[in-house]
Formats: C-alpha cells, structure tokens, sequence
C-alpha cells in the first residue's frame, strides 16, 4: 500500500485546511480500511452514502461531485486526482 500524506493534497488547497475536515476524515477512513479505500476507489457514490463507521462525510457540493467523478487504481492516484480538480475550485 502507498503511504499518503495529507499535504498531498491539502497544501494547495484554496480553502483552508481546517474547513477541509470531512475531506481529511474520508481519505483517513479510506486508509485505515481497506474495505472502505476499495468502495471509495469503485463506488465512489456509495462509499459518499454509507460513510464509515456509522458516520457521513459533509463535504461540500463540490468536493462531493469531485469524489464522485474521479476514476483511480489506488489511493494515491485518486488523491492526486482529488487535489488537482479542487484547484480549480
């Protein structure tokens, strides 16, 4: 498994990163569970609906449409994909 940092793709973000809680909270979910990660990486729209845990994710609408447009192999290649689409935003 790839080690993934927050700074990579928190340190560019327009937003601070404390408003990018849930965003910090989902990748942490997706790195600790492998079941999670793998919904995430395939059902993007049901890993967003069924949360972790018990809990939701109260992304934005736009981090929402990101998470659920972004098609990746693994976790790094979707982060990567996460930070380059939210600077645009």
């Amino acid at each position: 498994m790839t080690m993934l940092s927050l700074d990579v793709y928190s340190a560019s973000l327009r937003k601070p990163a404390v408003e990018r809680t849930a965003l910090h909270r989902l990748f942490a979910a997706a790195v600790v569970s492998n079941q999670f990660r793998m919904t995430l990486l395939r059902e993007p729209e049901k890993a967003l609906a069924n949360g972790y845990l018990g809990q939701t994710f109260p992304l934005t609408d736009q981090e929402k449409k990101i998470i659920k447009t972004i098609r990746a192999e693994n976790l790094s290649d979707f982060a990567q994909k996460v930070n380059q689409a939210l600077k645009t935003i």
